[in-house]
């Protein structure tokens, strides 16, 4: 009896305090954003993979972040849109269910940042070695720092939820509107020094060779074009970096205020949804800044349009 009452399989979930006349408009918010992201994200994969002229080590490579913002988006926002509609009492996931969510989560949110660096070497390859850039940037150089993105991320979060799920629980409610790490060690009464511990040194790891690895990457770079009298490098190192570059500050900045807001009890409606809009906001902005700034994407997409209004009016 004692272990079906403080290891409870059903957990509660807290959800979003939302007033009642604002709950459908939200409710379409998330949806046209799920959508949005989906639709977007699902265009880039199948455009590189059907235009041979994309088939690059850097769109190949950016690849990953549309895969990681669709699976990243399918964990969270399909079962927030459902519970939105659902009264606060009916608001309930089995412990295992959570268990995965969470790992979704932070394999998404651990992913960000891995591929952006991955990214950042390509870009650092291509502008500081640009004779030797074939070379290194073979097809099994892609793929291997695409498994090194994904299997750190991979390594990192399964320890994580590791020391999460061999805590025993004597709490129920889940103070998220989706389930992560601390909610689910916070469901514990036993010492969780060890959890902290490690949630910090993971944090403080996975920032500094995030943000190191972005600023040695870029200071070089920066440093190849001051000496550089060639208009044509300089010009392409500004449009490609900054195009990385916006994309890595919004998704740095969005998961910061995340971690910030963790640390103010006071501001834990904040919290909830600036945890949802690090979903929403990076994976419907990172399609359109690389597919502005991109003139093999946006000539692409122009054939296309020219061939189906020729077909239309033909």
């Amino acid at each position: 009896m004692e272990n079906e009452t403080f290891n409870s399989v059903t957990l509660q979930l807290e959800g979003l305090k939302v007033i009642e006349t604002s709950v459908y408009p939200v409710f379409l918010f998330f949806l046209f954003s799920y959508l949005f992201i989906m639709i977007l994200n699902i265009a880039i994969i199948v455009l590189v993979w059907i235009d041979k002229s994309l088939h690059q080590p850097m769109y190949l490579l950016f690849c990953n972040l549309p895969v990681n913002d669709i699976f990243g988006n399918s964990t969270v926002l399909p079962r927030l849109l459902s519970d939105l509609l659902k009264p606060q009492s009916e608001l309930i996931i089995g412990y295992y269910e959570c268990v995965v969510q969470a790992f979704c989560t932070h394999m998404f949110g651990t992913t960000s940042h891995t591929v952006l660096m991955i990214m950042a070497f390509d870009r650092y390859v291509a502008i500081c070695n640009p004779l030797r850039y074939s070379v290194i940037m073979t097809n099994r150089m892609v793929v291997k720092l695409t498994i090194s993105a994904w299997g750190s991320a991979l390594v990192l979060v399964g320890i994580l939820l590791g020391l999460t799920v061999r805590l025993n629980r004597c709490r129920t409610l889940i103070t998220n509107p989706y389930c992560d790490n601390a909610s689910l060690f916070k469901l514990s009464c036993e010492n969780v020094v060890i959890n902290n511990i490690y949630g910090l040194t993971f944090t403080v790891v996975l920032l500094t060779a995030s943000i190191g690895s972005i600023v040695l990457t870029y200071a070089r770079i920066t440093m190849v074009c001051l000496t550089s009298r060639n208009k044509s490098l300089n010009s392409k190192a500004l449009k490609t970096c900054s195009t990385h570059l916006v994309v890595y500050l919004v998704m740095l900045f969005c998961g910061i205020l995340i971690i910030v807001l963790h640390r103010f009890p006071q501001y834990s409606d904040q919290r909830k949804m600036s945890a949802i809009l690090f979903h929403i906001i990076p994976c419907s902005l990172n399609p359109i800044i690389y597919g502005v700034q991109s003139k093999e994407i946006k000539r692409f997409l122009s054939h296309a349009f020219r061939s189906r209004k020729v077909l239309s009016s033909s």
